[in-house]
């Protein structure tokens, strides 16, 4: 139990990088909700106006103002969750209350309790489960993060070292950081997060920028509904990670790191810990690291439940205590992030995959996709399906062949009547667009994005209006308000999709449906608004009826 006083627990983290969410934190653990008088005590310590701060904390969902908060249950209420009954589970459990998708949906329904997630359906017992391995995949088809990962000792140093680790790291001091750069650069590793910029042409840009400290930020906030990828490589590859934000390090010039994790992964955060401390204690995180003249120190911060600080300038914003919008861009993270200073931001996996390209190089990277398309993705694939999971495959490889073959198809011999892509911000696929590969040209060719890899299988007995009603509904609470075309835009989607607003007439009620979306793709601040709509705009292309008959009755 943490027996510290306020003051002793907010001057040991006053000096710390990064300290307000730590801070936050640890008082939210020790007293289970946060009080305005800790909150007061906060600003006048951190010279943070008071007002800055509760704005701060209440736009977090999981902060709790009231006392008991932290225990009680938050029981997850994401798309795949609702398919499985997480509204009847909700009423069921005194004081419950809803959360957004909570990155577990091959494994519903989550619920959260204090630090501990639980696991169960409407009638059935709640309890811990670890999170599930990735299925074995065919022997001809060739992994680069996941070529380890079900090894059970893989998450221990000792297990990560024999079988390679940080052996990269030894490669790339010898390389040099320019050669390090040019390795990657020549693997063709783009962002695995969802925006695709290549990984190499990033870490050259904070390498050539001017100011310091530099730094390396790990997005690992997934909170693309859908998306669950990042959990399994920190659960049993932690190292993975870490040896990949010292590479990044040791590429960009950088002297310091900050793993940004997802509040709802409080198991998580544990695993995180534990392979920093090792890492430190065997000289792979710190001063002079394997006898060169590099140190590079890494910090973990956990997030408080926000979806927009998934978009990056949100996430340094939250980073640095600040009310987590979106920043204006240009300028760029690589100049101006951080403390204002030249920043890597990369994802989880794109970060793990770099070990593995290190020591095998470049051209066993490209030579991993199929035809043009170079290197691997890992799907995480859930509804209606026999085998959820997260499937790494070669980039270029079949949607259809995914999840007919490799995932055994929808549950009970249905048929897929849609799917989602990019977990929800890509919108849906349907009918003879099923048939695309998994890559971005041939996705983009459909109108939408292939992103972080989320897919959301939906069979034919699912209404997809309500679907898609579902979506819009996230994608109004979380936005974050700072724009009115993505604030009032979602909220007015979100009513016409509910039957709840809008005109009754057909044609006038598709009119406005396609104005709103067009209006929030063009003037929207951040991705979340430009995004939501492909969910509206794909629902009127692949499924008319539907929608015709939702107005019209």
């Amino acid at each position: 139990m943490n027996c510290l006083s306020n003051q002793e627990i907010i001057l040991r983290w006053k000096d710390e990088p990064a300290p307000l969410l730590g801070i936050l934190q640890e008082f939210h653990d020790r007293d289970g909700y946060l009080s305005e008088q800790v909150l007061r005590e906060i600003a006048k310590t951190l010279k943070t106006p008071v007002a800055d701060l509760f704005g701060t904390v209440t736009f977090y969902h999981h902060f709790s103002r009231e006392p008991g908060g932290l225990e009680a249950p938050r029981v997850c209420t994401g798309p795949i969750c609702r398919m499985h009954g997480s509204d009847d589970l909700l009423k069921s459990l005194e004081g419950a209350s809803p959360m957004p998708c909570s990155g577990r949906c091959d494994q519903p329904i989550p619920v959260l309790r204090g630090r501990e997630t639980l696991v169960g359906l409407p009638g059935s017992d709640l309890e811990r489960k670890p999170s599930l391995r990735p299925p074995v995949l065919p022997n001809n088809m060739e992994e680069c993060v996941f070529v380890d990962i079900r090894d059970p000792r893989r998450a221990s140093l000792e297990g990560y070292l024999s079988s390679g680790g940080y052996d990269a790291l030894k490669i790339a001091i010898e390389l040099g950081s320019e050669g390090l750069i040019k390795l990657v650069d020549d693997s063709g590793l783009a962002g695995r997060g969802g925006a695709g910029f290549p990984t190499g042409r990033k870490w050259k840009a904070v390498a050539d920028a001017a100011g310091g400290p530099k730094t390396v930020v790990c997005n690992a906030d997934e909170g693309e509904p859908g998306c669950f990828k990042d959990r399994c490589i920190m659960d049993y590859d932690p190292h993975a990670l870490v040896e990949g934000m010292v590479l990044a390090g040791y590429a960009a010039g950088a002297t310091r790191g900050f793993i940004y994790l997802r509040y709802e992964y409080p198991e998580t955060e544990e695993v995180l810990a534990d392979a920093i401390r090792e890492a430190y204690e065997k000289k792979f995180l710190g001063q002079d690291i394997l006898g060169a003249d590099f140190a590079f120190d890494l910090y973990l911060r956990r997030g408080a439940g926000a979806y927009i600080c998934g978009e990056e300038t949100s996430l340094l914003n939250s980073l640095e205590g600040k009310h987590p919008f979106p920043r204006n861009r240009p300028p760029y993270p690589v100049t101006n992030g951080y403390e204002d200073l030249p920043t890597v931001v990369n994802n989880v996996e794109t970060l793990a995959s770099v070990p593995p390209i290190v020591r095998n190089g470049a051209h066993w990277y490209q030579n991993l996709g199929i035809g043009d398309q170079g290197g691997t993705k890992i799907i995480s694939l859930s509804g209606d399906i026999v085998r959820p999971g997260n499937y790494e495959v070669p980039l270029g490889f079949s949607l259809m062949e995914l999840i007919e073959d490799l995932a055994g198809g929808c549950v009970l011999g249905r048929s897929v009547q849609a799917v989602t892509m990019a977990g929800l911000s890509g919108g849906f696929l349907a009918g003879e667009d099923l048939e695309v590969t998994l890559d971005e040209p041939s996705i983009r060719a459909k109108g939408s994005f292939l992103g972080a890899g989320g897919i959301m299988v939906f069979d034919d007995t699912r209404d997809m209006v309500e679907v898609a009603f579902q979506a819009m509904e996230f994608f109004a609470h979380e936005s974050c308000g700072k724009c009115f075309p993505c604030r009032i835009g979602t909220q007015r989607l979100s009513e016409r999709l509910a039957g709840t607003a809008g005109p009754s007439d057909l044609q006038q009620w598709l009119d406005e449906v396609i104005d709103l979306g067009k209006t929030m793709t063009e003037t929207s601040a951040c991705g979340l608004g430009m995004a939501a709509p492909l969910i509206s705009s794909s629902l009127l292309k692949y499924f008319p009826e539907c929608v015709s008959h939702h107005v019209t009755g």
